[in-house]
């Protein structure tokens, strides 16, 4: 099937605005809305949708933008597709196959089923992905199971130590410098839980449904990574992730249990399955370590970031004015959306704990909680200089759970284009 652009409207049988038309050879979208790009996205959607897996997108209308708008839409999790792409600039068909490479692989990844995809093998396939790319220019480091706890690396083996699959740390190091002395510019630092049960605090089976995806902020890191070397990264940057199940037996995380952590810091487990804090504290507190100039760190954290914006937009916070606008214009450029949420010292002050310095979520008898504000204030705790150049990203727009208008069911890859394109500005600065 031939598919071609038009700014002119459907004719009138096809119906009123109808976004597209077809005869026996060439299929049209028509571009009568605001939006041109979210109207040929749910154009792909609507093509996949009708088990159309061959097609050419043909004629002058065809720019960068535009194709990659329609592949995010025509997708699919479950079936081969064969694109025959138009004429482009060398540069963006070389942008167009290194975004679908990566994006692929995050939208693979996160789908995958986790009886398939435990803490391991996640780090094992970010390992082969991330060298495939950046060849020589890499290491990495491996801390699991009971190194964890030899290490005190506490929070993440505290969460992880109820599963058969034991919990794993990987710090992988893109120098390309080749010198250890080289500063860091970013450390990213991911929520990488394969599968949460939600532990003692058991989630309801409809929540659990998607909780495969509950790595989605470690995939999204490590093709943000990926892609800022594909697009010509040259500053060191390190990619921190914290691997685990959440799960239950005898020896689960129980509520009222105390965590020790390395910077100084006890935390009261008041719920276990707020365990993505838990965890993502001990990669923070290494990133603190390593003081990098900026932080980043991406998670599937709270319900409360999907229940404000949705499953639209990515949920942004930051007590860094200027670098929360400069993410927010990264992600202007790439199309994709980022909402800034409220995060301020007040949300610090709703952790206290009876027994420990802060507890993992918040003892308000109330009801109604600023929950990813609060989830934000948590990690800040584990960042030595939390007020200047770090960003936390609540992941809301990772993951549907059943198809919509422009994606299919399962992972959007939604936001490794704008966190490439951040990194490569902050390295110019």
């Amino acid at each position: 099937m031939h598919l071609t652009i038009s700014s002119i409207p459907a004719e009138w049988f096809w119906g009123e605005k109808a976004l597209l038309s077809t005869n026996k050879h060439v299929m049209t979208i028509h571009l009568i809305d605001n939006d041109p790009l979210i109207a040929i996205q749910k154009a792909g959607r609507i093509i996949s949708k009708q088990g159309i897996r061959e097609i050419a997108l043909i004629g002058d209308a065809w720019n960068l933008n535009r194709c990659w708008a329609f592949w995010q839409g025509f997708y699919s999790p479950k079936k081969e597709s064969c694109i025959t792409w138009p004429i482009l600039l060398d540069k963006d068909r070389k942008e167009l196959n290194d975004r679908i490479k990566v994006v692929d692989w995050v939208r693979h990844t996160i789908n995958t089923p986790a009886d398939e995809l435990g803490p391991e093998q996640l780090v094992q396939n970010t390992i082969g992905f991330i060298f495939s790319i950046a060849k020589n220019d890499a290491n990495y480091r491996i801390l699991a199971g009971k190194s964890l706890l030899d290490n005190r690396y506490l929070g993440l083996y505290s969460v992880g130590r109820s599963s058969d699959r034991n919990p794993v740390l990987l710090t992988i190091d893109y120098n390309p410098s080749g010198d250890t002395k080289t500063p860091t510019l970013f450390c990213l630092v991911g929520k990488g839980v394969t599968f949460d049960t939600g532990g003692y605090h058991l989630k309801n089976s409809v929540f659990m449904n998607s909780m495969k995806s509950d790595m989605s902020g470690a995939a999204m890191l490590t093709g943000a990574l990926a892609l800022a070397i594909c697009r010509g990264l040259k500053k060191r940057v390190q990619l921190i992730l914290c691997c685990t199940d959440n799960m239950i037996n005898g020896n689960a995380l129980k509520a009222g249990d105390i965590i020790h952590y390395r910077n100084g810091k006890s935390v009261e487990v008041m719920n276990t399955d707020a365990e993505g804090r838990l965890i993502l504290a001990d990669g923070l507190i290494d990133a603190s370590l390593i003081k990098p100039k900026f932080i980043v760190d991406c998670a599937t954290l709270t319900s409360a970031a999907k229940i404000a914006l949705g499953n639209d937009y990515h949920a942004l916070f930051s007590f860094d004015e200027i670098l929360a606008k400069e993410l927010i214009k990264s992600a202007r450029e790439e199309h994709e959306y980022f909402w800034r949420l409220p995060l301020a010292e007040m949300h610090r002050c709703h952790l206290s704990s009876n027994f420990a310095d802060i507890s993992n979520v918040t003892y308000c008898n109330s009801t109604i909680t600023a929950g990813a504000s609060i989830a934000a204030a948590f990690l800040s705790f584990f960042i030595e200089n939390y007020r200047c150049n770090w960003l936390h990203i609540d992941c809301s727009a990772s993951y549907y759970e059943k198809e919509v208008e422009k994606w299919s069911a399962g992972s959007t890859g939604l936001g490794v284009c704008t966190l490439a394109n951040f990194l490569l500005a902050k390295e110019k600065d």
